[in-house]
């Protein structure tokens, strides 16, 4: 026999960012919400994603400043990282945040049910026995990574959630994936001390950035030490005593201690009643209209669960997106293309809008310059390269903005305003950017598009 979990006007089932975002939200309108989650509150990005992965790339980067101290006047030794050390503090910030969190969902009043839940009708999900019945269903049960039909095995073969997690630091690796998961731990094991090379079947790092920013992380990748086989398809792996011997498509075999597989991620569906209720799926991932809607009674679906961009803050937004859907304020649509990406390696990747290939194969005349960060004065304290590379259409709004550079990733909370606004470059010219700080090479883009450059060589 069925027990009865109570009936809720929205049940959500997963509790990462599109799912802890939505129950959030929907209370904050007054909803009775229910939150099934299997594992912790926070999802992937908390526990397994963004939180952790940036924890060790700032490590990473404490560890480049004490290599590289004598640029800047200090004497300091380096002498190696302690992977202890380093889960201790990456592992006080996840425990710190998902307090805050737990204390967060509390605070609304949000019923948190723990345990794997099914969609066993149009209304209703069940954990166990118990079935929890809502007016509204929103699935958004995540992602796991990618893993090619390999034997991971841990040790030798490993995903991100493994390299999370390691005890010492390795010797030499094979990352495969040239994607964002791919270069930030590349940026990390290259930082800590590793021997790396990045095996990439398409022909650029990064490969949905602008062309311009992946050729210059190429560059500066190179300068790190950080090797990379392009253009060419992995084939097989096989263990050996000593670690990995990795085969790819032309002949060539690379030997290393460990393989990271950082193919990307894949939607977590299969078994969860889905299709069983009538939902479309593809590929795994869950089939929605504009709306988040499945097309079947009052389901939606969000997150890496769903074929949009897989990165936590879209899932918020589409969470926040949902339940004021359902609250009926007709929000109004999400524009991926107005939703920041950033690479969080050495340098950062940063972008917002369309790249330039994307611009052309919609049809517009653009204008575009590519400011060095050699103009910038913060960039030089801070000896970074790079630029900032920005794309307007002709006598039209700014389409898009691409950087490259140390903590350039702060920059897009300026670059998504600009874009998201429609502003033209003459308008973000007459903005006063604060010195010296890298936000002036937005401006001095912004400058030379609008035909008054200030610190560029015509």
């Amino acid at each position: 026999m069925s027990e009865n979990g109570g009936t809720f006007d929205l049940v959500i089932l997963g509790a990462g960012s599109g799912g802890y975002a939505a129950a959030i939200r929907a209370s904050e309108l007054g909803m009775k919400v229910a939150l099934i989650e299997k594992n912790k509150l926070g999802g992937t990005c908390l526990h397994v994603g963004c939180i952790p992965t940036k924890a060790l790339l700032h490590s990473a980067e404490v560890a480049d400043a004490a290599r590289d101290s004598e640029t800047f006047g200090v004497k300091a030794t380096f002498d190696g990282i302690d992977m202890a050390g380093v889960n201790a503090y990456k592992d006080k910030v996840v425990s710190r945040m998902f307090k805050g969190l737990t204390g967060l969902i509390k605070a609304h009043g949000i019923t948190v049910v723990e345990g794997e839940g099914r969609l066993t009708g149009r209304d209703r999900v069940t954990v166990g026995d118990t079935v929890y019945t809502g007016a509204n269903i929103l699935l958004a049960s995540g992602s796991k990574p990618k893993t090619l039909g390999l034997d991971i095995d841990g040790e030798k073969v490993i995903t991100s959630e493994h390299a999370l997690e390691m005890q010492n630091v390795p010797e030499s690796v094979v990352v495969l994936g040239g994607g964002v998961i791919g270069v930030e731990f590349a940026s990390v094991y290259r930082s800590y001390g590793a021997e790396v090379t990045i095996v990439e079947a398409l022909p650029h790092l990064l490969p949905l950035e602008d062309e311009s920013t992946s050729k210059q992380l190429e560059r500066a990748f190179r300068k790190r030490g950080i090797k990379y086989e392009l253009n060419t398809p992995f084939e097989s792996v096989k263990t050996t005593d000593s670690g990995v011997s990795v085969s790819l498509q032309g002949g060539k075999a690379l030997e290393a201690e460990t393989m990271l597989v950082a193919i990307g991620r894949a939607p977590v569906s299969d078994g969860l009643g889905y299709e069983d209720n009538g939902v479309e799926m593809e590929r795994g991932f869950v089939k929605v209209d504009e709306n988040m809607h499945t097309g079947v009674g009052n389901i939606y679906a969000v997150g890496d669960l769903i074929p949009t961009l897989q990165l936590a803050h879209a899932g918020f937004a589409e969470g926040i997106y949902v339940a004021e859907q359902i609250a009926g304020l007709n929000p109004p649509a999400i524009d991926y293309d107005g939703v920041p990406r950033i690479t969080y390696s050495e340098p950062e990747v940063a972008s917002v809008g369309l790249t330039s290939a994307t611009a052309q194969e919609r049809g517009y005349e653009t204008v575009e310059i590519d400011y060095n960060l050699g103009g910038n004065g913060k960039s030089q304290i801070l000896q970074t390269q790079g630029s900032i590379k920005v794309i307007a259409q002709k006598d039209g709004p700014v389409l898009g903005v691409h950087m490259i550079g140390s903590r350039v990733g702060e920059l897009t909370a300026e670059g998504q305003l600009i874009y998201n606004w429609e502003a033209l470059p003459s308008e973000v010219a007459q903005l006063v950017h604060p010195h010296p700080t890298q936000s002036e090479a937005i401006g001095e883009a912004h400058l030379a598009l609008a035909g008054k450059p200030l610190h560029v060589h015509e």
